[in-house]
Formats: C-alpha cells, sequence, structure tokens
C-alpha cells in the first residue's frame, strides 16, 4: 500500500481529511509510491492564521536568537543531505549525484542566510540637521507564500525560504505535487532545529490552493517559479491583490560558440549542461550556437559523448534518469516528431532508449538535432527535457542578434578563447545570468538569481541582496532628542 503525505502546519503533520489527493510516482518504475493530498481553500486559511501568529513573534525574536537557529537548521540539513537527495531520487527521477548536487546549492542559501546580521544593518546619518539624526531599518513583511517547481523540489524553495525566516517572515509553501516528500523532510528539520511552530509550513495542492494564495489578503508575497505562461498568471494576480510577486518564468539559454573555442571544452559542457537532470533544468543548455566553421566538428565531439552516456534509474550509477511523468515524457518525444517533421536533422534519436531500468519507466533518451530553424518549435519553445539543438550561424553577430531576439532571457553561455569578445559579449547580450566557458552560469547565492524579458515578471530576483530587500520593507527614521535648552517653538521650515 503506498504511503500518504498530508501538509506540515503548526509544527505537525496535519491530521484532517482531504476530498481530493494526486498520485505520485516513481519515474524510473512507473510504479505509484504514495498520494497527497490536496488543501482546501479552509485548510490554506487555517495555515495562514497559524502562521500570522507564530510569524509576528518569530518578527520579533532578537537576530542572536533567529541566527541560532539559522545555523542549527544547515547543520541539520547537512547531515541529512542524503537522505533529502534519495527522496528526490525516488519521486524525480535524477540521479542521486544531481539530487545531492541539488541539494548542496540549495544548502548555500542557507548559508548565506545565517549572516542575516550583516544583511539587515541599516544606516545612520548623525546630526543631518541640528540635534537630527537619521537611520533606516529592514522589518519583515509578515506571511510569505513560495510556491515551487518539481524539478528541484528542494533547491528552488531554498533559494527563498532560508532568506524569508531569517529575516524574520513566516512561510507557506506550495510544493510541487509531483514530488513533495523533501519539503516534509525540510520541515521536519526546521522543527529539530529550534523553529517556533506555525513559522513555516508545508500545504500541498493543484491551481485550487494556489489561487488561494494568490488571492489571501494574509500572504504578502509569492515567490514562484515555473513556465512562462504561469508566472504571467502568477504575477499578473498575486499583484492584483496587493502582493509583492517575483515569478521567474521559462527559459531558452543557447551556448555561442566561437571559431577559436576549445571544442572538447564545448563538447563536455553542451553534454553536461544538456542532459543532465534529463533537461528538466531552467538553466539547462537547449540551443547551441555554432559560428562556422565548426559546427561539424563540435556536433561529431557531442555525439561521441552522447552514445556513451547511460540512461536508467538514478539509484543504478546511471548518467540520466528517467522524465518525471509519462505525460511529461510524451510531451517532449511530441516536440523530438514535430523537429523531423519540421525538417531538422535528427543526428541522435532518444525516443527509444537502451535503459537500465524498468521498462515501465519514464524514459526518454539525450537527442540532438541539427539544422534547426529559427522558426521551429523545437528552437522556439521551452521543451523541458533531454533535446539539445544546433543552429549555425556565420559570425558572432548574427550569433548575439539570434539569441537577443528570442523571447527568453534566462542564461546564456560564450564559449571562446578570445578576452574581447567575451567582453563584449557580456555587455550586448539581452540575458539576465551570463557563462564565459561556463554553461549553466548558476550565481552563488550572495549573489542573486534572475533573468530578464519572458524569463521573469517582477523586479526583484532571488536569493542574494534582491532576495533580503524582497522579504522586508525599509523604514526610514528622523529622530530628535530634544536638549532641555531648547530654542522653543518655530513655525519655519528646518533649514539647519
Amino acid at each position: 500500500m503506498s504511503k500518504k503525505i498530508s501538509h506540515f502546519i503548526n509544527g505537525k503533520v496535519y491530521s484532517g481529511a482531504s476530498d481530493r489527493s494526486a498520485e505520485i510516482f516513481n519515474p524510473a518504475t512507473g510504479e505509484v509510491t504514495a498520494t497527497v493530498d490536496f488543501a482546501t481553500p479552509a485548510v490554506l486559511d487555517e495555515a495562514v492564521k497559524i502562521a500570522t501568529i507564530a510569524g509576528k513573534e518569530w518578527g520579533n525574536t532578537s537576530l542572536t536568537k533567529r541566527v541560532q537557529v539559522l545555523f542549527a537548521f544547515r547543520e541539520i540539513l547537512n547531515a541529512r543531505k542524503e537522505e533529502i537527495a534519495a527522496a528526490i531520487t525516488s519521486e524525480h527521477g535524477k540521479v542521486l549525484s544531481d539530487a545531492l548536487g541539488e541539494v548542496t546549492r540549495g544548502l548555500e542559501v542557507a548559508e548565506f542566510a545565517c549572516g542575516i546580521p550583516q544583511l539587515l544593518k541599516g544606516g545612520y546619518s548623525e546630526g543631518v540637521s541640528t540635534g537630527i539624526d537619521v537611520y533606516s531599518i529592514r522589518q519583515p513583511l509578515g506571511v510569505v507564500g513560495i510556491i515551487s517547481p518539481f524539478n528541484f523540489p528542494a533547491m528552488v524553495p531554498m533559494w527563498f525560504f532560508p532568506i524569508a525566516i531569517a529575516t524574520g517572515n513566516a512561510v507557506i509553501l506550495k510544493p510541487s505535487e509531483k514530488d513533495p516528500s523533501a519539503s516534509m523532510l525540510i520541515a521536519e528539520m526546521w522543527k529539530q532545529a529550534g523553529l517556533p511552530d506555525g513559522v513555516f509550513n508545508v500545504v500541498h495542492g493543484d491551481k485550487v490552493v494556489v489561487d488561494a494564495m494568490l488571492e489571501h489578503p494574509g500572504i504578502k508575497s509569492i515567490s514562484f517559479v515555473g513556465s512562462t505562461p504561469i508566472a504571467k498568471y502568477i504575477y499578473e494576480t498575486g499583484t492584483k491583490h496587493g502582493k509583492r510577486v517575483q515569478a521567474l518564468g521559462g527559459a531558452k539559454n543557447h551556448m555561442l560558440v566561437l571559431p577559436d573555442a576549445d571544442l572538447d571544452l564545448v563538447a563536455d559542457a553542451a553534454v553536461n549542461a544538456g542532459f543532465g537532470s534529463a533537461g528538466e533544468r531552467c538553466m539547462a543548455i537547449s540551443v547551441l550556437v555554432a559560428v562556422e566553421p565548426v559546427a561539424d566538428k563540435v556536433i561529431e565531439k557531442i555525439k561521441e559523448r552522447m552514445i556513451k552516456l547511460s540512461t536508467g534509474d538514478g539509484t543504478k550509477g546511471s548518467d540520466m534518469g528517467p522524465l518525471v511523468t509519462r505525460v511529461h515524457r510524451d510531451k517532449v518525444a511530441s516536440y523530438v516528431e514535430a523537429g523531423v517533421k519540421d525538417g531538422a536533422t535528427l543526428v541522435v534519436d532518444g525516443r527509444n532508449p537502451t535503459v537500465n531500468g524498468s521498462a515501465n519507466g519514464f524514459w526518454l533518451g539525450p537527442t540532438l538535432f541539427d539544422q534547426v530553424k529559427p522558426n521551429m518549435s523545437i528552437y522556439t519553445d521551452e521543451i523541458f527535457g533531454p533535446v539539445l539543438s544546433v543552429v549555425r550561424v556565420k559570425s558572432y553577430d548574427e550569433g548575439v542578434a539570434l539569441i537577443n531576439s528570442h523571447m527568453y532571457g534566462n542564461g546564456t553561455a560564450i564559449f571562446t578563447n578570445d578576452g574581447g569578445a567575451a567582453r563584449r559579449f557580456q555587455n550586448e547580450i539581452q540575458v539576465g545570468m551570463i557563462g564565459i566557458n561556463v554553461p549553466i552560469p548558476v550565481p552563488a547565492a550572495y549573489y542573486s538569481f534572475g533573468g530578464w524579458k519572458a524569463s521573469l515578471f517582477g523586479d526583484t530576483h532571488a536569493h542574494g541582496a534582491e532576495g533580503v530587500h524582497f522579504f522586508t520593507r525599509g523604514k526610514v527614521v528622523t529622530s530628535r532628542w530634544l536638549d532641555p535648552s531648547h530654542g522653543g517653538i518655530n513655525l519655519g521650515f528646518p533649514q539647519n
């Protein structure tokens, strides 16, 4: 019998009944391993009321105490990271090493949040006018909402909640219903670290509970990562209801390869960035833009590496695991079929891979296209699977124009040994995160993550200094403590 997963509210697993639920699959076997309860708006409202009370007390807790809890959480998370990684592999399908890397990158944000006293320091100006001082402070918002995607069930929520909690907020996390177990383990770890009950809550569900979060007046902000159409909906609906919103959307990340690049490095990077996590990454490289005459050579090197990759169960030492659901696998396969129909050259076909795992798993092997044109759906759309497209261009300028004309502007990379070309690229490219001979330019936690154009709705990126500002509100205080021998009444505007 499969296990049942319910919400985590007020420091414990929710015991109430649910009239709606969903099945959770092991993508490597196709088997149902659990069911997850879906929350009603009433359950969300209960969680928000509890979080509001808990958040007020937590927001008034000293920075010293908050940091003690953050440090304890960091140590517990580090000690139990293999446990979280195993849960991710069992529900998402990515290989264990990739899952462990995800947790480690999330851990970096928790470490960053441990420095919150320094990050919350305001400014102080003494004597701006006679006897008057001015200083700034930052205060928590209250209850904040986080809606996270299936592809990084630990790392993406951790882009947000360590900073939200460190700055004194209470959190309502709505994880993906496809792989919710990592969030439940993290909730246990917060409790173990000494976080007061009600400050970190997990509520499961689908669009019903998402809409309830967007509309609930007790939730002051929404952080979201997902596809662009949903991100736009989240942003428009959330802001309409008076919330701060940071909604990170889709991507179509390009790798521009110049003729002077090290093609072995390029091939390694393209395979790693294109097929890691079965391409289910918003930072995956899905388009290699080859400045001629390098295309034939780099395609051959990529193909040599691809045929050596093993696809299979993430617990059995394979290089690449399955896709998250059968529906998603079929959707990605339909893009492969569309690419063939549109006239692209299918160099490596991953639709019927040899796998190290059950025949019932949601398999799609690494796939490579050549001669891809900008009007093809495999180029225009975010596929979110292990499909790499090669577009041939005649010059650097043509490659930059191609990248800049795409609707997405999440991440990009250039591979070259020419420092001047790299410097020009970072200045001219209209993309939020740039790699120079680095294929997946995810910033360190003390910088901020986010793209441009249709890859981001809202003005604030995730984690780093922008994350601290997103989860706090600024106040400026003008203060005067009068000398006993003050000058009396003066109705004029203060001038000195």
